[in-house]
């Protein structure tokens, strides 16, 4: 199985904290966490992983200012963020958390701190901003997406085609997308063999991402369309170059 852009840094369920326990955590320290709406604390109870980055940090003289990104994946493949605020009022002092439902409100709560000019070990602050969660790659459906990955299977002609291991964890699938994979034409694209590739990414009930690689094309000695499914993109092109070869050698 691949794991396409590391789940987008994710922590799922086997994760030491589960979903449920970090909203925990961030809500019971949180000073202004009876603020926020009940309908964004309602659909995180379906939450299946999340993860924490640093988004911004500004120190100077024993004062800090940190800001942190909170995103939960829910089981519909969407996303859903937090953000928080940490802060000492007074240098060298306990931290303080606030958090917020978006990044204007952040902005806003965070334009009304300032560092004291006078202080007498003021240094110029160090600003230090950080994208640690990257846009996800997937934007997710769901859509019988268990049967999607049966029928895909069944369809697929290959004898090394994924096991009835992986069939049965893609049983499991609750949401799925498709995408039409390009670059890399490689020997069978300058040979003239005419194919298409498809990611077929699932989303599975722990958070975590499964792709399986469908190769469509028509080089059979009859010209039938045909189906062939990997369980990577590299097992996927290089099934593609050896067929290309073998095309090449016949056609000499």
């Amino acid at each position: 199985m691949s794991l396409p852009y590391e789940t987008a840094a994710y922590e799922s369920a086997e994760s030491p904290e589960s979903p449920e326990e970090h909203l925990g955590r961030l809500l019971g320290r949180a000073l202004n966490s009876f603020e926020l709406p009940d309908e964004v604390i309602r659909s995180l109870d379906c939450a299946l992983a999340h993860n924490s980055s640093l988004h911004s940090a500004h120190h100077s003289a024993g004062l800090r200012r940190e800001t942190h990104r909170h995103t939960w994946l829910l089981a519909d493949g969407s996303a859903v963020t937090l953000w928080e605020l940490v802060r000492n009022p007074t240098p060298g002092g306990a931290p303080e958390h606030e958090v917020y439902v978006d990044e204007e409100e952040l902005q806003a709560a965070t334009a009304r701190l300032g560092l004291p000019p006078d202080t007498p070990d003021f240094e110029l602050p160090t600003l230090i901003r950080l994208w640690a969660i990257p846009e996800p790659r997937h934007v997710f459906a769901s859509d019988n997406s268990a049967d999607h990955a049966r029928r895909l299977l069944r369809r697929a002609e290959n004898p090394d085609r994924p096991d009835v291991e992986a069939a049965a964890l893609l049983a499991t699938a609750v949401a799925h997308e498709i995408t039409q994979a390009f670059g890399r034409p490689g020997r069978a694209g300058r040979t003239g063999l005419n194919y298409a590739l498809y990611e077929h990414a699932f989303l599975l009930p722990d958070g975590s991402e499964v792709s399986l690689w469908e190769v469509e094309h028509t080089a059979t000695p009859d010209g039938r369309h045909m189906c062939e499914v990997y369980i990577s993109e590299d097992a996927a092109r290089d099934a593609m170059e050896r067929r290309a070869a073998r095309q090449g050698q016949q056609q000499a």
